[in-house]
């Protein structure tokens, strides 16, 4: 498909999922934006295959169709997306589909069911002590699974860790007291309420927010008739929340993670030891040239101690086995050719092409020289010696925390 052939226009600006179909209406790949416009036009781009890779690249040029699904919020969309992979399998979302790192919510098979957000590997081999009843995902984006959570849980509140009530006490968990759990382990409501939250919840995770509306004005209808006026106005403000679900902050988190054209995301790697004991590798993210401090990550180095070459290729085999976290367009390591080349040594491991940069530093260990693509290098000269310079930083902070650590213990 080509530029010219799509009608930009003819997309919402708003939120929702879209779908790429090709010349036999087969579902290719599934996404979400929160703006739907927007997104698309992203895909239309000149760095399309810088940006997204081949993958994308090739998608494209099979797709005949471009179809649609507006919502009435962020939130809806995410859930929306994770429910079109989890059904259509589209074949170039089969990272999405397929990795066992990306994350699941899950409702467990207890009289008072709690709502947990486990792994895809540790659903597959079971969690100790817990049975789940119903499964939704996968969600490859584990930060915005977390921000969605917590606007579902304001609206819907449910039980995640505290214990139903026990004979004899009435004291609720914090959660509870803070309006985010029902009151499960206080008694305050029992477990035929308690099924009727889980169905609620359900019915959100399942795409049925309007049928959820229409059962709830339902039962806020019987409670007028019966004249249980402080019943009805507690749906009616449930109603009301769910009507116009406010997730500014889900848009924003979405935002940051943007994957079009206009996010540009660096990964820069560095360690720290001392005399190879306390090793600590670290890895901080750029995106369009700020820091993203909540990508931060920080790796206990297990492998030879004091070689940094054997501990690079550690943390970021590590780091990519993370396939819930958005891959970078740049990669930028500490050290000389010898590292360059075990970087990409990794990279073609799996299968990635995503240009490697390394930072030379001087006798006074400041930068000399970027090796790498000088092209690449030149036209990104700030943001890689910026964020050389905070990975570095950031690697000696965590090592003095360990070395402290290790010295008090």
């Amino acid at each position: 498909m080509d530029r010219k052939d799509v009608d930009f226009t003819a997309f919402s600006d708003g939120p929702g999922a879209y779908l790429f179909l090709d010349a036999e209406d087969t579902i290719l790949y599934v996404g979400r934006a929160t703006n739907l416009q927007d997104r698309i036009r992203s895909y239309f781009s000149e760095r399309l295959g810088a940006d997204r890779g081949q993958r994308m690249v090739d998608a494209l040029l099979k797709t005949e169709r471009i179809e649609t699904k507006e919502t009435d919020s962020v939130l809806e969309a995410y859930i929306l997306e994770a429910h079109l992979i989890k059904k259509h399998e589209p074949a170039y979302n089969v990272v999405d589909k397929d990795n066992k790192s990306f994350q699941y919510v899950g409702i467990t098979d207890e009289e008072f069911p709690r709502v947990l957000v486990v792994r895809g590997r540790d659903l597959e081999r079971g969690v100790p002590g817990t049975s789940f009843r119903y499964t939704y995902g996968p969600f490859p984006r584990g930060s915005i699974l977390k921000e969605a959570l917590r606007v579902i849980r304001k609206l819907l509140p449910f039980r995640d860790t505290c214990t139903p009530a026990a004979a004899g006490r009435t004291r609720p968990c914090f959660r509870a007291q803070i309006g985010l759990c029902p009151g499960v382990c206080s008694g305050e409501v029992d477990a035929e309420q308690y099924k009727k939250r889980i169905r609620e919840i359900r019915m959100v995770f399942e795409g049925k927010k309007k049928q959820l509306i229409t059962l709830l004005e339902r039962e806020m209808r019987d409670h007028v008739q019966e004249q249980e006026f402080e019943e009805a106005e507690v749906l009616r403000r449930r109603i009301l929340s769910l009507t116009h679900i406010q997730d500014v902050h889900l848009i924003k988190r979405d935002e940051l993670v943007d994957e079009s054209d206009t996010a540009f995301r660096v990964e820069a790697y560095d360690i720290a030891h001392l005399g190879g004991k306390q090793a600590i590798g670290v890895m901080v993210a750029f995106i369009n040239g700020e820091r993203s401090f909540t990508d931060y990550r920080t790796f206990t180095i297990h492998s030879v101690p004091g070689d940094d070459i054997a501990g690079l290729r550690e943390i970021l085999t590590r780091r990519l086995g993370h396939a819930e976290w958005r891959l970078p367009q740049l990669i930028v390591v500490d050290g000389g050719k010898a590292h360059l080349r075990a970087a990409e040594r990794i990279l073609s491991d799996y299968g990635l092409s995503i240009p490697i940069v390394s930072v030379v530093k001087d006798e006074r260990h400041k930068p000399r020289e970027v090796l790498g693509d000088a092209s690449l290098a030149s036209e990104h000269e700030r943001v890689i010696i910026t964020s050389n310079t905070e990975a570095h930083r950031f690697a000696m902070s965590r090592h003095r925390k360990k070395r402290s650590q290790s010295f008090l213990s």
